[in-house]
Parts: structure tokens; sequence; C-alpha cells
């Protein structure tokens, strides 16, 4: 089968929606089905489409009962459609979205909508049943072999520890991962859907208590409440629709697994994903026909401020190594050659497992389409998602406005 018809149809992006993110049980009010429809209902608003345009539903979650989808979308509407509900851990919002985005490329479907949500406990993630096996022990008994374990949360320590391991490979210093918090923090604050929409000073950042070794609490994600969703259409649907003037084309959507260097190699960096972000990347590109430098915008997983330094490395946005320079040189920002998480971010803007990459597509999409209000991006026309999940699925995909004939060429002429 040759790489055109492996790719198959063309996708688009022509509706988005989400709720503000709060901290769990913020509104004892809003249950899951309530955050849903408020995204579903702003995604089919914003593509003026009804729910009985939809032909096919994945919706994704982390923490909840089976068919948590469907009693969610009942509530907007029983059309008979299939409902897939969705687990990838913190990349559950994503791997919906590539469900859903592969259903239409694949000619099974012609609109179809990923939804996510989460409806989180407080405090730091937690396995939830103590008669089985974690999914996670592998990567857990690695991370205990080759650092042992701490009183702090798992997650933590596995990003501290790939953190250190790039400071003292690379020279890294801990204030490089702490200007990246002060960056998504000052981001966050244009997002009235972020989580925390407060500025933080760089000793704010260091003096605030710490979680694990040199992370500190603004440098971890919190557990949040929310929900965000996305529909998806054929190229022959956006044209009967006339939705051409919104239509985000998905150009590129890889998802991959863990590869046996996550363990073979016994380095934490490799031990959190680095090595299936990179291969995502790259598949992401060659099959976009767009290079790294072409990007102007990115959503990428800082669930931890040192996760979102290496990662601009796996996503190959600098050399590995460099990531530091980035920062410093604030290439990462307003003004710079990338604006990175504009919306603030994990750190910021909040995480609920299921809802954050649809958050993610949901940013890219208004960014796009020139709709993020004080948060623009000036002149942004390519935009980059990275979404993991430890356990472990990476998903990464490349976007661009518009609707013009699918000519590689004519997009990495930067637009």
């Amino acid at each position: 089968m040759s790489k055109s018809m492996a790719k198959g149809r063309r996708v688009f992006v022509v509706g988005v929606g989400m709720t503000r993110f709060v901290r769990p049980g913020a509104n004892k009010l809003l249950d899951y089905p309530q955050m849903v429809n408020e995204a579903v209902n702003s995604a089919l608003d914003d593509c003026r489409l009804k729910y009985s345009d939809i032909e096919f539903a994945a919706v994704g979650y982390v923490f909840g009962d089976s068919t948590s989808g469907q009693k969610a979308l009942y509530e907007i509407g029983m059309t008979g459609i299939p409902i897939v509900n969705v687990n990838n851990n913190c990349s559950t919002g994503s791997s919906a979205l590539y469900l859903a985005k592969n259903m239409i490329a694949g000619g099974l479907h012609d609109c179809t909508i990923a939804v996510g949500f989460e409806k989180m406990e407080r405090g730091a993630l937690s396995s939830k049943y103590k008669d089985r096996m974690n999914p996670m022990q592998s990567h857990v008994n690695l991370h205990y072999e080759l650092y042992g374990i701490e009183a702090a949360p798992i997650t933590a320590q596995m990003f501290g520890e790939a953190g250190k391991e790039h400071m003292n490979r690379y020279g890294t210093r801990p204030e490089h991962f702490a200007k990246i918090a002060v960056k998504n923090h000052k981001h966050s604050v244009n997002n009235p859907n972020s989580q925390f929409r407060e500025e933080h000073t760089l000793q704010e950042v260091l003096d605030s208590p710490k979680v694990y070794d040199f992370l500190t609490r603004y440098q971890c994600c919190p557990t949040s409440d929310g929900s965000a969703a996305a529909i998806l259409a054929s190229e022959d649907f956006v044209r009967r629709n006339n939705l051409m003037d919104q239509a985000v084309e998905i150009l590129s959507m890889q998802m991959l697994t863990d590869t046996p260097s996550t363990f073979d190699d016994k380095s934490a960096i490799k031990l959190i994903g680095f090595d299936m972000t990179r291969l995502a990347a790259e598949k992401a590109f060659a099959e976009s026909g767009v290079t790294p430098d072409d990007i102007n915008v990115v959503e990428l997983h800082d669930c931890f401020s040192a996760n979102e330094l290496i990662t601009y490395e796996a996503l190959g946005l600098c050399p590995i190594g460099k990531g530091k320079d980035l920062v410093d040189n604030n290439q990462n920002t307003y003004g710079g050659k990338y604006v990175i998480n504009p919306s603030g971010g994990l750190l910021s803007k909040g995480h609920p497992l299921g809802a954050t990459g649809l958050a993610q597509c949901t940013e890219l999409s208004w960014q796009l389409r020139n709709m993020a209000g004080a948060r623009q991006v000036p002149g942004a026309k390519l935009a980059l998602q990275h979404n993991i999940g430890l356990g472990g699925a990476v998903v990464v995909a490349i976007y661009r406005l518009g609707f013009a004939p699918n000519n590689n060429k004519a997009i990495v002429s930067k637009l």
C-alpha cells in the first residue's frame, strides 16, 4: 500500500469547545454529564451543526465506570451512533481524537466527535485497584532499581529524575525548569478557561513548597475537573456544510507506544517516553511535509516543568541537550521562534486527564483561526500538539488552517 493510500482521506477539525478547568470538587453541582454537555454544545455551536449530524463518538476518561461516555452523550441526544469509551492514561483525550480522526481517514464516517472529561479527586494520582497488577509496574520497577522510591508522588519522582539526568548530562540547571513554569503561569493570565491565572516570579516558583527534589509545587500540574470536545469532518462534509473558512486540517496525527529502549537503556529520560515522542514526531513531520522550523505554536504535555524542556528536544524543536538554550533565549514564548503552551499548559490550565488532549486541540484550533484573544500568537499558520501518557502512549499531531489543495510543497513555505 502506498503512503498516500495508507494516510487515507483528509480530515478537518471544524468545531471545538471546552469548559473551564477547575480544582476537583470546586463545583459540587457539576457532574461529568453536565461538563460534557457544555463542551459538546460549544463545539456544535462553533460549527453550526446538530448532534444528529455526528456519526461516531470517541469519549475519553480515566477515572469512571464503563459506558460513562454513553451516559454523558445520552443527555445531549440518543441517535444510536457508535460510542467508544477510551482510556490511555494522560494521553486519553488525544487517543480519542486519534480514533475519531481515523474513522474519517479510513472512509467509515464523514463526521465524528472526540470528547474528553475528567472528574478527579484532590491530591496526587494513585492506583484505584489494589488486587491486580498496576499497568505501570514495569516503569515503577525500573525506577526503583535505578533510584529507589521516596515519600513523594511516583510521577513526580519519575519526571524529577529525568530532569536530574538532563542536568547531569547537559548542564541544565533547576532555574531552567523553573523559568518554564514562570512562562506558562504568565501565559495563563490571558486564558479564561485556565484553572490558575496568576503570574509567579522565578523566585516564587523556586521557593514554592517542594514536591520532589528540584520540582516545586508551581512546577507540577494540578488535578482538575473539566471537559473538551472536537468535531471532525471529511473534505466532502466540509464542502457540503460550507465550513471551509474555519476548517483546520490535521496534516498528520501519529500515536506510538513504548519501544524496548524505554526499559533497556536504563535512562530516566527514556523511561518517561522520550523515544516514543521522538519517533512519533519524526513520523508526523515526514507525513505532513513540514519541519520543526515551520511550526509557529505548540501545545505540549508539561505535566512537570522538566517534561516540557525534555520534550522540546524529543520533538526536534531544538537539538538534544539544547533545551536550556531555548529557555534562556526566550525562544519558547511570544516574540521567539515558537510560542509553547500559550494556554498556560497543564501547569496552569490544569490537567483533567481525559480532557487534556482535546483542550490542546481546542487551543490550537483557536490559535490557527485567530480566535485566541489576548493570547493570540501573531500569524499562527502551523501548530504542533503533543500529549503523552505513561504506561504508555503518545500522540503527536500537526495542524494547519485552510482548505487548500493537499500539496505538501505549498505547506512548507511557512505559509
